[in-house]
């Protein structure tokens, strides 16, 4: 059959377009971002009849053999590549099989596929220039998994803000699960000289630490200012309510979906820049 061309191709109903995730399924259950983001998508997908199939992998390696499998089997007609590391893989498996996608990440890492950036460097220069206008001299971290591309971006962005005003540092890795927050909050009670105030790349992770502080009787934002990442139901009914980079994250997945469907008709790749997040500061920082 021949091939159609691109200024006639329609998405095909029917066949899903695929969401290789890695991640630790019991840490999905806990975030509230995906759910969202999903919806958002599927506001836009699936009425061009175009469903959303979402496999949770465990490594980058095991998200590439699904997607070689969905392309050998013709069980999908495109995917949404996120969490892309640096030269990741995935980007070049999909140029290779010729996969229509679209990359929620930074322009550079998605190598010239179409690609929808949230601007994490914007966000994170505002939160780290918010809390040095609040007083804080010192200011921690605690980072997704580190080899993930925008977890880089936004370590070095905040690492880079908070030195041209003159803040110190203090780096904690993390992995999106509560537990994550935990650890960090009791690696700082250690410290003789701690963070006072600390930016979670997640909000799970932020209330792990919310709740580690009051067992340690850290008092929050009195002894310590939280601030979470990607704000949701989670940072809004916690006690203190948390902090939060804000953004509207369905708004954000209806983003991908136009521009997925966009990538299934042909179009030519572009890069969308979704509006930066912005801080919504809360009771948990000072």
């Amino acid at each position: 059959m021949a091939a159609v061309p691109a200024a006639t191709a329609r998405p095909q109903q029917g066949t899903p377009v695929g969401l290789a995730l890695v991640r630790d399924a019991e840490v999905l259950g806990a975030e509230p971002f995906f759910h969202e983001f999903i919806a958002g998508m599927e506001r836009v997908l699936v009425p061009l009849g175009v469903p959303v199939l979402l496999q949770v992998v465990a490594t980058v390696p095991q998200a590439v053999e699904r997607m070689r499998a969905w392309a050998q089997y013709g069980q999908v007609q495109g995917v949404i590549l996120i969490d892309l590391l640096p030269g990741d893989e995935r980007v070049a498996l999909v140029k290779r099989l010729g996969l229509p996608s679209v990359v929620i990440g930074d322009p550079v890492t998605a190598e010239g596929l179409p690609t929808v950036w949230t601007q994490d460097e914007v966000a994170m220069r505002d939160v780290v220039v918010e809390l040095a206008a609040a007083g804080h001299t010192h200011l921690g971290h605690v980072g997704g998994p580190a080899q993930m591309a925008h977890t880089i971006i936004r370590r070095r962005t905040f690492e880079a803000v908070a030195a041209e005003h003159g803040i110190r540092t203090t780096p904690f890795d993390g992995d999106y699960s509560e537990a994550a927050g935990v650890r960090a909050v009791t690696a700082l009670a250690a410290l003789d000289r701690r963070p006072t105030a600390l930016v979670f790349d997640n909000d799970v992770m932020a209330l792990g630490a919310l709740h580690e502080a009051a067992r340690l009787g850290i008092a929050v934002p009195a002894d310590l200012s939280l601030v979470a990442w990607d704000d949701s139901a989670l940072c809004q009914l916690a006690v203190p309510s948390l902090s939060a980079v804000s953004h509207d994250v369905q708004e954000l997945g209806e983003l991908v979906g136009h521009t997925l469907a966009e990538a299934l008709s042909g179009a030519a790749p572009r890069t969308v820049r979704a509006a930066p997040a912005r801080l919504t500061v809360r009771h948990s920082s000072r």
